[in-house]
């Protein structure tokens, strides 16, 4: 009796696991690519409310991360930062208008999208950066992770001969 009572408790279990994997993934699908992404008056798309989103002009402690300082022409940091941020895994670039870079980097197991929007200040000698995740509330830090990453490479890159 006590073998039915665990097999049947654990078939239960099973079957959440599987059920909940098929939501996360369905999930994925719904992440649409935001209309409202790129630079205005020299700003990227504010942060929401959720704790999934970094952006190095926010100002608030929780989505606020440095900019990337360079040195030299913005179209050399420009090929610098295009390099790091293809360094990404799964991270291909959607748009691309010289200063303003937009890519979408896709999780390894259920396929989420983050947006990465990348302007290259030309005036301040500076890269700012956001990278939001479309769908969800937590990120495990995984954004803030990914600009770091992308900022160790940028300045790990060599300079242009």
């Amino acid at each position: 009796m006590k073998r039915k009572l665990l097999r049947g408790v654990l078939y239960f279990v099973l079957a959440m696991v599987v059920l909940g994997i098929g939501l996360l993934m369905t999930l994925s699908f719904f992440g649409k690519r935001p209309h409202d992404l790129g630079v205005t008056d020299g700003q990227l798309k504010p942060c929401p409310d959720t704790p999934n989103c970094v952006n190095s002009q926010s100002t608030d402690s929780e989505h606020a991360i440095p900019p990337i300082p360079f040195q030299g022409r913005a179209a050399e940091a420009g090929e610098k930062i295009r390099s790091a941020l293809l360094q990404q895994p799964r991270t291909q670039i959607v748009i691309d208008n010289g200063d303003y870079i937009h890519a979408e980097s896709r999780s390894a197991l259920f396929r989420f999208v983050d947006d990465v929007e990348i302007y290259i200040d030309a005036e301040q000698h500076l890269i700012h950066i956001r990278s939001a995740s479309r769908v969800g509330r937590s990120d495990l830090g995984v954004n803030r992770q990914r600009v770091e990453s992308i900022r160790k490479a940028f300045t790990n890159a060599s300079p242009e001969p």
